[in-house]
């Protein structure tokens, strides 16, 4: 099992070979093997693919410290460090939400950035009804997550409440954060996803040059039910080169030249 050390801690990690490397950042109780298997192998033919398990996630342990998306953004530039070269960013959900930081915090490491199902504040996320624990539904996810959890199935109440705390306060960026966004980036989106569509179309709005795609009939899963159609959005996207050009431009015509 490939293991490295990012800010002390030991982490599961999938390195490739030099080349154009696209690193795949994971939604929260997740871990990489999700994305990895929906879109590893659409994405391969032209990339190398990395990617590694966040603390307390998949097949690395956890640590005392409360889960915080900023924490979560010094660990991935950490790796793409280690990977020793500027990468694409391509994260699903709370992955979505570490691309924006990092994109914003170290915009020298990253090439483009897809956000899937993301939100760049709290307020923008629908009503859920989340899982509750106990429940047996909360049962099923702590048997999958002790299948790979170093830590076993009785911390899964804990990764649970943290990740229960982190989605009640965080993230917090605003429109003129999100305006500071410097690298090309895809808002990519189900239209029956978590977050408000209103929300989604804010930060395309407010992301200098973005680009939207909403994948018709999905959920915040569309990763796994639309995985070719996600695949073949995100592969056109991240084969772009230069400024983009459209035959019509409207909202794009109206930016300055220097925005």
């Amino acid at each position: 099992m490939p293991f490295v050390t990012l800010l002390g801690h030991r982490t599961w990690a999938k390195i490739p070979a030099a080349g154009p490397t696209v690193v795949l950042l994971h939604g929260g109780m997740s871990s990489s093997a999700s994305m990895l298997r929906s879109l590893g192998p659409r994405l391969k033919k032209d990339f190398r693919i990395a990617a590694f398990d966040r603390r307390g996630h998949g097949r690395t342990a956890d640590t005392p410290d409360p889960f915080h998306y900023e924490s979560m953004a010094e660990e991935t530039v950490a790796f793409i460090e280690l990977l020793g070269r500027p990468v694409h960013l391509v994260g699903h959900s709370d992955g979505g939400n570490v691309a924006l930081l990092v994109t914003l915090a170290r915009p020298d490491l990253v090439r483009r950035s897809v956000v899937i199902g993301a939100n760049y504040h709290h307020e923008g996320l629908m009503e859920l009804d989340l899982m509750t624990r106990p429940s047996p539904e909360f049962d099923l996810w702590a048997m999958k997550y002790a299948e790979s959890s170093p830590d076993g199935m009785e911390h899964a109440a804990v990764v649970f409440d943290k990740t229960l705390e982190l989605f009640s306060h965080e993230p917090t960026l605003t429109p003129a954060d999100l305006e500071r966004v410097s690298r090309p980036t895809l808002v990519l989106a189900g239209d029956d996803d978590v977050a408000t569509l209103e929300h989604t179309c804010s930060m395309y709005e407010s992301i200098p040059d973005a680009q939207l795609a909403i994948v018709p009939g999905t959920s915040h899963g569309l990763l796994k039910e639309r995985p070719k159609e996600s695949a073949r959005i995100i592969r056109r996207f991240l084969r772009e080169e230069g400024a983009l050009e459209t035959l019509a431009p409207v909202r794009r015509a109206r930016r300055a030249p220097d925005a």
